[in-house]
């Protein structure tokens, strides 16, 4: 018999370690083990949006004869007591590539190894493995340049394989772990319940993720070369959510867009441009993999010495959406409220952060995990080191945003701020993204006081585009 080992891949459709298991009943498992032994334990909102995934993945695997089993403990343990409970012959997964996780998974396997049960591990998580793009000496490239040129000198991907149907599950081992529910694992928030918005402009799942694909396809891709860093409207795909909890696999996804483009070559650059984007996760999880503390420590060793604040009511300010730059408090209520916030503008809230504030990238990089939705191990360390300047193929640090001039260019009618920052709704023309420049009368009819109904921007952004530029030179020197 076999044994199924599900952990961020909950979907049907192109699920390596499920097509492998169609030759007979099988166990369709799910271990809960938030220790850090296991992998980065999720933060609260990504939490709430794999309760919604593996609620998910229990119908799809009932709709086609089969039974979702969760099981709470420590996942080796778990999955080798069961095996031996089960008498199974096999026990099949898709990789991790955290350092923790692929330890643990070692582990796993020899001691499966050595009681004769076969363990197959799968790639159901990237559309090729980090190992297939490293340089001669085993290190990911340096460049995403040189990386991506690497991913496509391969040729074309593997085919994504249709979801098996039916499936079948097997009894429970009376000697197994205990089962649990989904509901007893309490993934979601109840007091309070902040999670009210948390799934707004997606519906969590595999259905949801495919549905998300399809309506990108169909309305979002002409446009995405030129207008995915627009932030009003829909001009994204999103689908980071669905990649991070493996509802969707990166290959079904560049399948699904590059045939948009075999259909209709006008939509070629597009779909370039987009698999190329699904080309820098792949990337992040190749620095994960050459990287383990990539979270922790700076790829670049000068950035240790670099001399962040500890600037308090700062990161509060940041974190509240209470900055005094529009664009910068929009971001981050938008994502308070509804775990997800646009790519550009995680970019500019982040620069702001590490640059203007001078704080930490690792604080940010932390309160990102707790509070995104699709906080993912590898996307998320690695951005936050490509602001921060110290990451691979980093934006230099000398590169600072503008907020006010960010603003302009991506919301350059305001839409944007005025969603998420109400206070300044009335607010006319392109004073909504500097409105302490806004005249006196202006700030009037839209009801606006500064430093009352909306806050003074909490530092100036040329003094801090300064201050930045003389904590960069002072590590430079130490070099």
């Amino acid at each position: 018999m076999d044994i199924v080992w599900l952990r961020d891949d909950f979907r049907l459709d192109d699920q390596p370690a499920l097509a492998a298991a169609r030759g007979g009943p099988a166990l369709f498992v799910y271990v809960h083990d938030p220790r850090p032994q296991n992998g980065r334990p999720p933060g609260g909102a990504a939490k709430w949006r794999l309760a919604q995934s593996l609620a998910s993945l229990e119908r799809r695997l009932a709709e086609r004869g089969a039974r979702l089993d969760v099981v709470e403990g420590e996942a080796d343990r778990v999955t080798l007591d069961l095996a031996a409970a089960a008498n199974a012959s096999r026990v099949l997964w898709t990789r991790r590539y955290e350092g923790a996780c692929i330890a643990l998974d070692a582990s796993v396997q020899a001691a499966l190894k050595a009681r004769g049960v076969e363990a197959v591990s799968l790639n159901g998580r990237l559309m090729r493995e980090p190992w297939e793009l490293a340089k001669a000496d085993g290190k990911p490239p340096g460049t995403f340049s040189s990386f991506w040129r690497r991913h496509r000198g391969l040729g074309p991907l593997p085919s994504p394989v249709p979801a098996p149907s039916p499936l079948a599950s097997a009894p429970w081992p009376a000697e197994a772990p205990p089962r649990t529910t989904i509901a007893a694992l309490r993934l979601t928030p109840t007091a309070p319940d902040w999670a009210g918005e948390l799934s707004l402009g997606e519906i969590p799942g595999e259905e949801g993720a495919r549905a998300a694909l399809a309506r990108f396809v169909a309305d979002a891709l002409p446009d995405y070369a030129d207008a995915r860093d627009r932030l009003a409207g829909e001009t994204t795909s999103r689908l980071s959510a669905s990649l991070r909890f493996g509802e969707l696999s990166p290959r079904r996804a560049a399948a699904t867009v590059e045939a948009a483009a075999a259909a209709d070559p006008r939509l070629a650059r597009a779909a370039d441009k987009y698999v190329s984007e699904l080309g820098w996760r792949e990337f992040s999880y190749a620095l994960l993999f050459g990287h383990p503390d990539l979270a922790t420590r700076p790829l670049r060793p000068e950035f240790e010495r670099f001399p962040f604040r500890d600037d308090r009511a700062g990161f509060r300010a940041w974190t509240r959406g209470r900055t005094g730059y529009p664009v910068v408090d929009a971001g981050m209520r938008q994502l308070w409220r509804t775990g997800y916030m646009h790519n550009r503008v995680r970019m500019i809230a982040a620069s702001f952060l590490v640059k203007q504030l001078l704080v930490d990238w690792r604080r940010g990089e932390g309160w990102f995990w707790d509070t995104l939705i699709d906080a993912d191990p590898a996307n998320n360390p690695a951005s936050w080191q490509w602001v921060a300047g110290s990451g691979a193929d980093a934006a230099p640090f000398f590169r600072i945003f503008n907020p006010v001039l960010q603003g302009e260019k991506f919301d350059p009618n305001g839409t944007y701020v005025r969603r998420w920052v109400p206070e300044l709704a009335r607010l006319e023309g392109p004073h909504v993204h500097a409105p302490w420049r806004a005249p006196a009368a202006a700030l009037a009819r839209a009801g606006i006081v500064l430093g009352k109904t909306y806050p003074e921007p909490i530092v100036d952004h040329d003094a801090a585009r300064a201050r930045a530029l003389a904590a960069f030179a002072e590590i430079r020197r130490g070099d």
